[in-house]
């Protein structure tokens, strides 16, 4: 199909744009949305006709291969065809990537400056007191909302955040935060997700994608062994993220550090602990461990977690709540993961960090697991 229709654009013009390619695709799967729509499990993934641009424009590239150019020159640093922008304008829209209230222009009704740091001295005091009261703690975090991103957004560092603000790296005060940041309920749509998408993807990485690769399936198989006989959601859900971080060919060092099943916060060797968000395992594998900790800026801001899928959403949540982009080794599965199971949707725009501005907003690698994943439960029907 998308020979034919490359072969009657180009009938009209040899110079087809990434605009005309966004067109064309749009229109395409406009009319035959059941067929050709990114979509997993009903959820459509960015603008659902992203994997048609993708296929179109490398069926563009392929048929004008011989006569394009190796080094092609851009005068201007914006093309509105390519949509492409350059570094210092790009930082602001990884910051507020899939946000929907990232910069509050306006304190809440009735608050002052001075209420704000009454109710900032009032949830330092709370957190340090054994009988706290969650539901205080959560009306306190979420008035405090418009300073808390004021703070983070002009750059203060992870430990004063720490230090002022002790609450936010709990998991119900991050919860909060990420909820107003974002709109999405943290560990409630990551797990009603699971729960519709994770077995299906767990199946077909146990059986279409193990057979891709010999360096996937040994990975996979490694997996196996680790898990051994621990049963459970939170077994699925920790061997989904290994399983996705092998099939991407990216390094697991960067999501998680292992340390001693014994080690506490102070024994962490920092240096060697990433400075992007890092799940601190306690223990030989994920599987096993009873504790966790997390590190954000190679500074551990929580050191007793005992679930993985608790510290897995706060590790996640982090690069949206301090403004973090993705790294480019985790590109790929981070942003699965975002679409996939925590649904930050957005149509335009990309979390990662890049010294070239990206042709599509969704990842190619993970439109091509979309797709996959598709054809699968296509021939399993």
């Amino acid at each position: 199909m998308v020979r034919i229709a490359i072969r009657e654009m180009m009938k009209v013009t040899p110079s087809i744009s990434k605009m005309n390619a966004t067109d064309v695709a749009k229109k395409i799967v406009a009319k035959y949305p059941k067929s050709l729509q990114d979509v997993i499990e009903g959820d459509i993934i960015g603008t659902g006709y992203q994997s048609l641009v993708k296929q179109i424009q490398n069926r563009v590239e392929n048929v004008k291969r011989p006569s394009t150019p190796t080094i092609t020159k851009r005068k201007n640093w914006h093309d509105s065809e390519t949509g492409e922008i350059p570094p210092e304008k790009r930082v602001k829209i990884q910051d507020t990537y899939g946000c929907i209230n990232w910069h509050v222009k306006f304190l809440p009704l009735g608050e002052t400056a001075e209420s704000q740091q009454q109710k900032k001295e009032k949830l330092k005091s709370l957190c340090r007191q054994s009988d706290q009261s969650p539901v205080l703690l959560k009306l306190l975090m979420k008035s405090t909302f418009y300073t808390q991103r004021q703070e983070a957004n002009k750059g203060e560092d992870i430990k004063y955040l720490l230090e002022n603000w002790p609450y936010w790296f709990n998991e119900v005060g991050m919860t909060v935060h990420f909820n107003e940041l974002t709109g999405v309920d943290l560990k409630e749509t990551f797990l009603k997700n699971v729960e519709q998408k994770g077995e299906r993807l767990l199946h077909f990485m146990k059986t279409v994608a193990v057979n891709k690769t010999k360096r996937f399936y040994q990975a996979a198989t490694k997996l196996q062994l680790l898990r051994g006989e621990h049963t459970g959601s939170s077994e699925d859900v920790t061997e989904m993220v290994l399983l996705l971080l092998a099939y991407f060919d990216e390094n697991e060092d960067v999501i998680f550090h292992y340390v001693e099943d014994t080690c506490l916060a102070g024994e962490v060797d920092m240096d060697r602990v990433p400075l992007t968000p890092t799940i601190v395992v306690c223990g030989q594998s994920c599987y096993s461990s009873r504790r966790m900790m997390l590190s954000v800026d190679q500074v551990i801001v929580n050191e007793n977690i005992s679930s993985f899928i608790t510290s897995f959403c706060m590790m996640f949540a982090s690069y949206y709540c301090f403004n973090i982009n993705y790294p480019p080794t985790l590109a790929s599965t981070l942003e699965f993961l975002q679409r996939c199971f925590f649904s930050i949707n957005p149509e335009r725009g990309t979390k990662v960090e890049r010294t070239k501005a990206t042709r599509l907003h969704v990842n190619p690698k993970v439109l091509t697991l979309i797709q996959d994943l598709s054809e699968h439960e296509w021939r399993a029907v």
